[in-house]
């Protein structure tokens, strides 16, 4: 077993404070978004001694972060593999530089993710059934929106957004009247990014707050949006993020459209499942990872790797690892956590 240092990101979305709470770090007054564990060259980990991660367990095909936002994301997809090494390739050939601003595909593989929630968690994640979204514009008084849904259905409905063919304001304007958590998203996000489509598109999704515990799983071509909250995420090991807007980053509508899947999704929301006691498991289509939660109340869990793991402390004290602390297991290898708190295991 040995410790790891994962690396902070700042994006300017990120909090001042809530990731180094988790980690036992003072604020420094930079928004800290995201940490991240694994070989990402991007942002690799190194083991305590100061040796990279990676010489230790060979490229990790999963990535686990601590994920913190202060304010919305962008609105964004992901790709599938065979749409990840398209890009890719057609991206090399055009010669953008791999930390080109203007860069989407920064790797080869597809980035299907998973979002478990430490606090109370916002989250726009795929499109609400059509019937019920049909409701919600109908009692709004969006007639323009609500008949082209009724009549073209959904992906050429966000079609007609992106392409300028519907006028987003007057569904803007309808929604500074009214007061539901949808129409006032729409009204704040109106007022940092005032006539985009994406404002308006977020009325086509499903509005979740996500509880302690409970998670959403991302797969290839799902629109989405994190909006306020702190979570635990584990994804592919990929940088490959296709967006649509609500950002100043480099937005891609094409892209977009061809990543994108329009199937609605009637309850994005993944419930854990106890499997052994105390430990819970977030059950997902098959992906090149996955996350369990350890939860011990005055007692003691032991826990066994299958393959390289990363066990990352989220709060108390478990004895050899307390809040803030990660290390790496070998295949085989097992830990004791002991006294009380939560780890998470991603392999």
């Amino acid at each position: 077993m040995y410790g790891l240092r994962g690396t902070v990101q700042h994006y300017d979305w990120g909090s001042l404070d809530a990731i180094p709470a988790v980690l036992q770090r003072p604020p420094d007054g930079h928004p800290w978004a995201e940490y991240w564990l694994g070989t990402h060259p991007v942002a690799p980990s190194m083991l305590d001694d100061g040796t990279p991660l990676v010489g230790l367990t060979g490229d990790l095909p999963f990535l686990l972060k601590l994920l913190s936002a202060a304010r919305p994301l962008s609105l964004q997809t992901h790709p599938s593999t065979d749409r990840a090494r398209a890009g890719f390739a057609r991206e090399e050939h055009a010669g953008i530089a791999l930390t080109a601003p203007t860069r989407i595909y920064r790797d080869q593989y597809a980035k299907p993710e998973l979002l478990c929630a430490l606090t109370p968690f916002d989250v726009l994640c795929g499109f609400r059934p059509v019937d019920a979204t049909l409701a919600l514009l109908d009692q709004l008084g969006a007639t323009t929106l609500a008949a082209a849904l009724r009549h073209d259905g959904l992906a050429a409905t966000v079609e007609a957004l992106y392409r300028g063919h519907l006028d987003p304001r007057p569904i803007t304007r309808a929604c500074q009247a009214s007061n539901s958590p949808e129409t006032m998203l729409v009204t704040d996000l109106d007022a940092s990014y005032p006539g985009e489509p994406s404002v308006v598109i977020t009325l086509l999704m499903n509005r979740l707050t996500l509880q302690p515990g409970e998670a959403v799983f991302l797969d290839a071509g799902n629109l989405h949006a994190y909006l306020h909250g702190l979570g635990v995420e584990i994804m592919a090991s990929s940088d490959n993020v296709v967006r649509g807007g609500l950002t100043s980053k480099h937005v891609d509508v094409d892209e977009l459209l061809r990543v994108l899947d329009a199937t609605p999704l009637a309850d994005p929301v993944v419930h854990p499942v106890e499997v052994d006691p105390g430990v819970f498991a977030y059950p997902t289509p098959p992906v090149p990872f996955r996350l369990r939660r350890i939860e011990v109340r005055d007692g003691s869990a032991r826990h066994r790797a299958d393959g390289h793991e990363i066990v990352l402390c989220t709060s108390g004290s478990l004895g050899s690892i307390s809040a803030g602390d990660a290390v790496v297991l070998a295949d085989g290898e097992a830990i004791d956590l002991t006294g009380t708190g939560t780890a998470f295991v991603a392999g």
